[in-house]
């Protein structure tokens, strides 16, 4: 509900920016009336102010945007600062750097803006006659404030103009620390997905490779190789996202050692459009898709199985499918692991929430399956996206 109540302020924002942009493309030469351009230019230094607040309330993010929210403001001098310091200052002056900390004190304990007297205001410079303090916050907690100095007497517009401006920085604090939820979160799930590497995998994995050491060293070697490509890739550090090469790379290691533990019992089928193998997905997407279907698809059945690994060009889009022709499930079975109920298909859950996180609500997996028909898990992924150029 807070994030569509955020999402909500956002697209408010934009339709309003995008009003003022449209009366000004209408008017040519003639931005509008004084109302419009003071309009304008309240968003523009707003947008100018929220990229840097998005990455938290940090010394570098309060520098970059401490100018752009004195600008906002139109004060003579601006101090934003934690619980315990001044982590920026943009006006003339340094003194600040010893008493803005003590002017926010009250706005920090009240949560509540303050005004500050004449005095406090001329012990940064002469020329101050005024300021007040304003809380900013993350998730209702105070854990800063916005501290502005004018050199004209403080009225109720200044003093509301200071609170709805620390409210605007709280809103994008807010988003900075939905945004590190958010990682945290795909990074848990990332580890859920580590530790469903089956032992068993493991243990079938070394087990074949040390059945070929001394009728094929050679294959032994080579699946060795891969058995440590594919957990170097499953269980590296860095990065949310990866390409489609890789992950697909990572799969082909995984086939390959279940093939050596499978032999002709396991066939794969590969159609990739190379115009797609540069596109960025989340990590560890396809490949818990590719186990479900050797595990359910393959593994309870004593015939041959195929899985058929599709990636192609559709226009903004790459469509991707994993499809076996193993024992299929019960449909019902499945949506109530993609409602949250994951049972056996914990992967499966995974990923769908991973894609929705990351692309939108439309972007989940897509499952067709039937007792002893097979199965047919899709996904449809952006090939450029926002989200993952960004955090990439």
């Amino acid at each position: 509900m807070r994030e569509w109540l955020l999402a909500l302020v956002a697209i408010a924002g934009a339709i309003a920016l995008g009003w003022v942009v449209a009366r000004a493309v209408r008017g040519r030469a003639r931005l509008g009336s004084e109302g419009d351009i003071a309009t304008y230019r309240t968003l523009h230094l707003a947008s100018l102010a929220a990229p840097s607040l998005r990455g938290g309330l940090t010394a570098a993010s309060a520098q970059r945007s401490a100018r752009h929210l004195r600008a906002l403001l139109g004060v003579e001098a601006v101090a934003i600062t934690d619980l315990v310091e001044v982590l920026a200052w943009d006006g003339p002056g340094e003194r600040q750097r010893a008493l803005a900390v003590q002017h926010a004190g009250p706005a920090l304990g009240s949560g509540a803006a303050v005004v500050l007297t004449e005095s406090q205001s001329r012990a940064v410079s002469e020329l101050l006659r005024t300021g007040v303090a304003a809380p900013l916050t993350s998730d209702d907690v105070v854990i800063g404030a916005l501290v502005a100095y004018s050199t004209h007497p403080a009225g109720p517009a200044l003093v509301r103009a200071v609170e709805e401006v620390a409210t605007f920085a709280s809103g994008q604090l807010d988003l900075a620390e939905l945004d590190r939820t958010r990682a945290r979160t795909a990074e848990a799930e990332v580890r859920v997905l580590r530790a469903q590497i089956s032992p068993h995998f493991v243990y079938n994995s070394l087990t074949a490779i040390a059945s070929f050491v001394r009728t094929d060293p050679d294959r032994a070697r080579d699946l060795l190789l891969d058995f440590a490509e594919f957990t170097r890739y499953s269980f590296r550090a860095h990065g949310r996202y990866t390409t489609l090469a890789e992950e697909l790379r990572s799969i082909e290691q995984y086939l390959l050692l279940e093939q050596a533990r499978f032999g002709d019992r396991l066939r794969v089928v590969l159609r990739v459009d190379p115009e797609v193998l540069g596109v960025s997905i989340p990590f560890l997407c396809i490949q818990p898709l590719v186990e479900n279907a050797v595990q359910h698809g393959l593994e309870r059945r004593d015939a041959p199985g195929t899985i058929t690994i599709t990636a192609l060009d559709r226009g903004p889009d790459c469509w991707i499918s994993i499809e076996d022709d193993g024992l299929g499930n019960d449909p019902a079975v499945i949506r109530r692991s993609l409602s949250g109920d994951p049972g056996d298909h914990v992967g499966l859950a995974n990923v769908d929430e991973r894609l929705r996180t990351t692309f939108g609500e439309d972007r989940g997996l897509v499952v067709e399956t039937a007792p002893m028909a097979g199965t047919k898990v899709s996904m449809r992924v952006p090939k450029y996206a926002e989200t993952v150029i960004a955090d990439g």
